[in-house]
């Protein structure tokens, strides 16, 4: 019995921090974070991201989230002002362990499945519209021990290389293809793929996806090297203790709103 007692406390001490952890940061202490919507009906994206894709609901006052072990999707009850498409940030994806299952959910819930497809990397994929218009791919991979686990979120926009240059510079980022997409890079195990538009495309605040964010170590640090850069911030560097947050916003050269946080990795 004590010897058993001592495996759980263990075990225990194991999962506890493993909870608390998005992706590992990087060498200039930034990995990825969040994406952030504005949602009609908080209930709806909890059933969406809680019960069928695997999520954990965690709230912090007034901060509604849904966590993955490698990211955090945040809601903020308020009706968007349009969908992701057409937005610079079209959607962002998951690995699903099965595809037959999550689309066979999907559809069970009234959502649309605009495409299936073989995708980038060369296993089966699909699209679909969720609650508010947003768009969300799957990618199947069968060796997930998870239901279903964000794999990327993706840009369009027609200047897509020099954006991909951009993020890279700022956020200590190294490139590499994904599949047959060649511009990419990776923020933690959250892969950010970019590529040009087919329409024309505007900046996402208000949308459905109104901004996404990334993670920082040493967020006062990293505030003051870009502002050295010349980087200009819509929400200056300021602490938040009732969300357990550090915060400050900048805007994407292609209007897409971003969120620098520390305090997720405690969530």
């Amino acid at each position: 019995m004590k010897r058993l007692f001592l495996t759980v406390v263990l075990l225990l001490a194991v999962a506890g921090p493993a909870r608390a952890q998005l992706s590992p940061m990087n060498a200039a202490g930034i990995t990825y974070g969040h994406v952030h919507l504005n949602v009609a009906d908080v209930e709806v994206h909890k059933k969406l991201w809680v019960e069928m894709f695997g999520g954990t609901y965690v709230q912090k006052g007034p901060l509604m989230t849904v966590k993955f072990p490698n990211m955090l999707i945040a809601l903020t009850l308020k009706a968007p002002t349009g969908p992701s498409q057409g937005t610079v940030m079209d959607h962002f994806g998951f690995k699903v362990r099965s595809m037959p299952e999550m689309l066979a959910a999907v559809r069970a819930a009234g959502y649309t499945v605009q495409q299936e497809f073989t995708g980038a990397e060369g296993f089966p994929n699909a699209y679909f519209l969720g609650p508010d218009g947003l768009r969300v791919e799957m990618q199947e991979d069968k060796t997930l021990s998870a239901k279903a686990i964000p794999n990327h979120i993706h840009f369009w926009t027609p200047e897509f290389e020099k954006l991909l240059d951009w993020y890279v510079d700022i956020f200590s980022l190294t490139k590499r293809s994904r599949g047959t997409i060649k511009s990419t890079a990776d923020a933690g195990t959250v892969n950010l793929s970019y590529q040009t538009s087919r329409e024309p495309v505007v900046a996402t605040k208000g949308r459905v996806i109104d901004h996404i964010g990334f993670e920082v170590k040493d967020l006062a640090a990293l505030v003051k090297q870009l502002e050295a850069k010349g980087i200009k911030f819509d929400v200056a560097y300021r602490e938040v203790p009732a969300i357990g947050l550090k915060i400050a916003y900048i805007t994407d050269p292609s209007g897409v709103y971003i969120e620098l946080t520390e305090g997720y990795v405690n969530y």
